[in-house]
């Protein structure tokens, strides 16, 4: 397995661009399963996660073109073959569950595996199948597979979310632009994705109001027809290129990125004194007074901060100065950094959903053992500011997530190379 040895102590100064959104270019792309016309995605991110993604999709029966070095992808579902994901594809992703919703309303039926992905807690399909269900889907989980139904189309519905879960409202709002009526969906998720989905949506011909609130509603359609949407910028990889001088020093340029995208996330490297700026490209990072402060943070879904970067932020209160508390309420099982970054001398004591985290005036570089896609990237970070060098193995997390990382931190000056493995 490929590592990736940084040496800390440089500082960093230039430009970063950032991609397209991971997340949600995965929910974009099952949204041509709705249609039989083609759909095209621009600024889609080179990831692996895509890939597979890919896969899934052709499997399907769906052809999917790479174009542009992977920042294209022509899709077209005018021949769906096969209405089973397997398990050996899902397994590798748990967005793969985003295709039940649109198989479901487009061919009444759909056998999907229950999903894998990263080891960061239960986060089960309840919301989904409850949202489906309440859409007149009739479901089954027989073997490992939900077995869904619905012969004689969706039907729209009233639906209250108990949690404004991101994946659920993906595919409720995907299954129901094709559902006979109105539907409404409360509590729904309200994350720049949801937003990027929606406008994708629209543009193949979906009648939709209320994305970005925590209501939305969607007016079902007989189909949907082809479109071309850019995805949205990442807002997690901006947020980790964010912190990267905040704990290096320097200051980085973020070509693309908003402010809009992470409003509590901004908050928050304000107080630990981070000076964040709109540029006309998009947004400057500087560290220009010494270490950061210690700062308080709870995870919440959007506009709160995002548990996607809690690591990351870890890893920059770990020399703040003060103690620093993090809250987790989005995920259980996602402090499995601590561990890692406590080899390199992090002061931390995790009790449940809480870290607690007392400053060190420097961490020092070891071997690490990345644990899931955020805690990989959160020990690089953490490497770029410690003495000396650190060894974050099993980076395979990393590459789901991350475009070419090292080549985008060595560009502003960092000291880091990938060493392949065997």
């Amino acid at each position: 397995m490929d590592s990736i040895i940084v040496t800390g102590g440089a500082e960093l100064k230039g430009q970063i661009p950032i991609a397209g959104a991971k997340n949600a270019c995965l929910a974009l792309m099952p949204a041509t399963l709705l249609s039989d016309e083609p759909l095209t995605l621009t600024n889609a991110p080179r990831l692996s996660d895509i890939k597979t993604m890919t896969v899934l999709l052709e499997s399907l029966g769906a052809e999917v073109r790479s174009m542009q070095e992977g920042r294209v992808l022509a899709m077209s579902s005018h021949d769906l073959n096969n209405l089973t994901a397997d398990y050996d594809i899902v397994r590798k992703m748990r967005a793969s569950n985003l295709v039940l919703g649109p198989l479901l309303a487009r061919a009444g039926r759909a056998v999907v595996s229950l999903p894998g992905g990263c080891a960061i807690g239960a986060r089960p399909m309840d919301l989904h199948i409850a949202g489906l269900e309440a859409l007149g889907a009739k479901i089954e989980l027989k073997d490992g597979y939900l077995h869904a139904d619905a012969p004689k189309g969706l039907k729209g519905a009233v639906i209250d979310q108990r949690f404004a879960s991101v994946g659920a409202t993906e595919n409720i709002v995907m299954a129901a632009t094709l559902a006979k009526g109105t539907t409404v969906l409360k509590n729904a998720a309200r994350e720049p994705e949801i937003v990027d989905l929606v406008k994708c949506l629209r543009a193949m011909g979906a009648q939709i109001a209320g994305e970005g609130t925590a209501t939305i509603e969607i007016q079902g359609v007989d189909r949907l027809h082809g479109a071309t949407h850019p995805v949205v910028a990442d807002r997690i990889e901006l947020g980790t290129y964010m912190i990267a001088p905040a704990i290096a020093g320097g200051e980085v340029e973020l070509v693309g990125g908003g402010m809009d995208l992470l409003p509590a996330f901004c908050e928050k490297l304000d107080a630990a004194g981070i000076v964040v700026t709109p540029t006309e490209k998009g947004i400057r990072v500087s560290r220009s007074n010494g270490r950061a402060k210690a700062v308080d943070v709870k995870t919440e879904v959007f506009p709160g901060f995002p548990t996607d970067l809690q690591a990351q932020m870890m890893a920059l209160l770990a020399t703040a100065k003060g103690t620093s508390v993090l809250e987790e309420t989005i995920f259980e099982n996602r402090f499995m950094h601590a561990p890692e970054l406590m080899r390199m001398g992090a002061d931390i004591e995790v009790h449940g959903g809480h870290a607690t985290v007392k400053g060190v005036e420097r961490l020092k570089g070891a071997p690490v053992m990345a644990t899931d896609l955020r805690a990989s990237v959160s020990l690089i970070l953490a490497g770029l500011g410690a003495e000396g060098e650190t060894v974050v193995n099993r980076v395979y997390h990393l590459d789901r997530g991350y475009e070419r990382v090292e080549e985008k931190l060595s560009a502003v000056g960092a000291r880091i190379e990938r060493v392949k493995g065997e």
